[in-house]
């Protein structure tokens, strides 16, 4: 029998989606799932997008540009102009989803065996990003008890080596929820200019920041032109996950240069998503008040649900809609699919996803949960309280 390739037999399940069977029986057998495991809004997608592609009036379905439609990267470039991130339409490539601007970033900055460094818990499809551009991820761990605020420059230093290519952050963060403040930002800016490396950041829930802190982009500091590269998407901010529209962003024109190579391998991003993403741009700044007030309730709600349980320890999100969950079982892989195989309060259970897929170093996070709070404020609270009541029935 012909053989697969070792990348292939490397290439990480998802952490997110590696228990959708177990949650299929348990919806078969008549059980209500709640989904806290996935980061797809409940939020409405703005109408102005949706009414674009309905009342558009194309006879040929054609491609389009391989960087994407000049009218919509200059329209994005409007829009970085509001959020003080100067560039250009020239500096902007359109991708099919933020994950496509990752993988082309890793491919036009990194050849096999080379190294990028990300602070852990991560997103997890980075791993799976980085295993199939050859690339291997160096992981330096930030703590819950430390908020998973960012790592000691030191501990960056350690890592460096001659085959280091990059540094990658979330900010926001996947799936902490951790908000790199100006001064951090600063010091990555520092270590990556004195080591000349790449400083990638994943910015894509740049609009959901709380407590009156602001995101600052790594295309806002000085002297980083050649060194920032920007990985965005309309996914998350727009409720348009399935649009699958993202763009790779850097003033560094031989990277442009080089991921339009990649970038021309697929031919281009698709239209009708581009054309709801473009009149996206013009969703009134109300959409997102609204929906930063509802997060912000959400997740006070979540925290306050549970701290109230027994033996479980929580960080405090500060931008996205996620958080890390401390629980006292030994393996959460096991807990998350018995609570799916046998475990139903009221024929309701919870689907959550494990973080021990979220780190890199082996051992790390297996106590430990991601929860989307992407839900109402009813169910969130009830799929609190199954995970309470399914903690005092489980055991290890």
């Amino acid at each position: 029998m012909p053989s697969i390739s070792k990348k292939g037999l490397s290439m990480p399940q998802s952490p997110i989606r590696k228990l959708v069977p177990y949650a299929e029986n348990a919806k078969k057998r008549g059980i209500k799932v709640i989904h806290l495991n996935i980061g797809q809004p409940d939020i409405k997608t703005p109408q102005i997008a949706l009414d674009a592609v309905k009342n558009n009036d194309i006879n040929v379905l054609e491609y389009s540009r391989t960087e994407g439609s000049e009218n919509y990267r200059k329209k994005i470039a409007r829009y970085y102009a509001k959020n003080n991130i100067n560039v250009t339409a020239d500096d902007i490539i359109v991708t099919t989803g933020g994950s496509e601007a990752l993988s082309f970033a890793m491919g036009s900055i990194a050849d096999n065996d080379d190294e990028i460094i990300i602070p852990e818990p991560f997103y997890a499809n980075y791993n799976g990003f980085a295993t199939a551009s050859g690339v291997k991820v160096v992981p330096v761990v930030s703590k819950l008890e430390d908020n998973f605020a960012l790592p000691p420059i030191e501990d960056f230093e350690k890592l460096i080596t001659p085959r280091t290519k990059a540094i990658l952050i979330c900010n926001p963060g996947n799936p902490t929820g951790y908000l790199y403040s100006k001064e951090e930002i600063k010091k990555l800016a520092q270590i990556v200019k004195k080591h000349d490396l790449f400083l990638i950041a994943d910015e894509v829930y740049r609009e959901f920041t709380y407590d009156d802190k602001e995101h600052y982009s790594v295309l806002q500091e000085e002297g980083l032109d050649n060194n920032a590269i920007i990985v965005d998407s309309v996914s998350k901010r727009y409720s348009m996950c399935g649009a699958r529209i993202g763009f790779l962003v850097t003033k560094n024109k031989e990277v442009i240069s080089t991921a339009l190579k990649f970038a021309q391998a697929r031919l281009s991003p698709p239209t009708y998503a581009q054309i709801a993403s473009e009149a996206a741009l013009d969703t009134p700044q109300s959409y997102f008040n609204d929906v930063k007030k509802e997060y912000v309730t959400r997740r006070n709600l979540l925290i306050s649900e549970l701290e109230k349980l027994e033996g479980v320890k929580v960080a405090r999100p500060q931008g996205a809609f996620y958080c890390i969950v401390e629980l006292p079982v030994l393996d959460a892989d096991n807990f998350a699919q018995w609570l799916l195989e046998h475990f139903e309060l009221d024929n309701e259970t919870v689907m959550v996803a494990p973080a021990a897929g979220f780190y890199a170093t082996k051992g790390l996070g297996k106590n430990q949960i991601r929860i989307a709070y992407v839900l109402d404020q009813e169910n969130l609270k009830r799929a609190v309280y199954i995970i309470g009541e399914a903690l005092k029935s489980y055991k290890d």
